[in-house]
């Protein structure tokens, strides 16, 4: 003859104390309810009292208006469609792409351009990756330098000119969202455009200043307009350029 656990100490047994909820469906998915919903107010409720969640990198600065307007050729044109720029911390993405995306990296993106497939290699770090002329080669006809490539041409944007007056409309939309743009930076929008293409503008100085690191050249190799491939190039060529990751793999290293 067996007995039953209580009957030796006296105290309902664990399946006794859940029979309940084991017996009744109703009441077990309100258990479930509430303990998520406690799970999730412990890890939600923090972060309204947080003015961002995202740590600060050094390096990271806003799109020159050059830079944005290039941007918002290759949102225009569906790029991110086909294109990702996130770096997943994983070993092949690594030792492919680079070092794995950080979030501050998309802090200025309105709206992000993390995509969610990739027919074609991910962008986070391809700035520098290619010279200049190749990217102009690649957009006017990309299986001129990658056979296998199934990316339509773009040969339009290295002969349409680039609208450059909405440009400054453009950061203001943008410092509504966040993107810390100056008053002084809106008001050169149009100057900075310019001398970003040309080195030896009278205002490249002043250009350097207010937007650190960002390179400067006539990147279609048309010195006579500034067009959307000359935008689009700059963009890309930003990408993954901002932040020194050999800082990260240095402090990875020492632990």
């Amino acid at each position: 003859m067996t007995t039953s656990p209580q009957a030796h100490t006296g105290k309902p047994s664990l399946w006794a104390r859940h029979k309940i909820f084991e017996t009744n469906s109703i009441l077990l998915i309100l258990g479930i309810l509430i303990v998520v919903s406690i799970g999730g107010l412990v890890e939600i409720a923090p972060l309204f009292y947080l003015r961002s969640t995202i740590e600060k990198v050094e390096g990271m600065r806003p799109y020159t208006p050059l830079e944005l307007a290039g941007r918002a050729i290759y949102v225009r044109e569906g790029c991110y469609n086909c294109h990702s720029q996130m770096i997943r911390p994983l070993r092949d993405e690594i030792e492919r792409y680079g070092h794995f995306s950080l979030a501050a990296e998309s802090m200025y993106d309105k709206p992000f351009q993390w995509g969610s497939k990739r027919t074609g290699p991910d962008l986070a770090r391809v700035g520098g990756k290619y010279s200049d002329a190749w990217q102009l080669q690649h957009l006017n006809a990309p299986r001129s330098l990658v056979p296998q490539s199934i990316m339509p041409g773009y040969p339009f944007l290295a002969t349409t000119e680039l609208d450059v007056n909405r440009i400054a409309q453009e950061m203001r939309v943008n410092r509504m969202s966040g993107v810390p743009y100056s008053d002084e930076m809106i008001a050169n929008a149009v100057t900075d455009l310019r001398a970003q293409v040309d080195p030896d503008h009278p205002q490249a100085d002043a250009f350097q200043k207010r937007y650190p690191k960002a390179a400067s050249r006539d990147f279609d190799g048309n010195p006579q307009r500034i067009t959307e491939a000359d935008a689009m190039i700059a963009y890309l060529q930003m990408l993954g350029t901002l932040v020194d990751f050999k800082q990260y793999d240095n402090k990875a290293n020492l632990r």
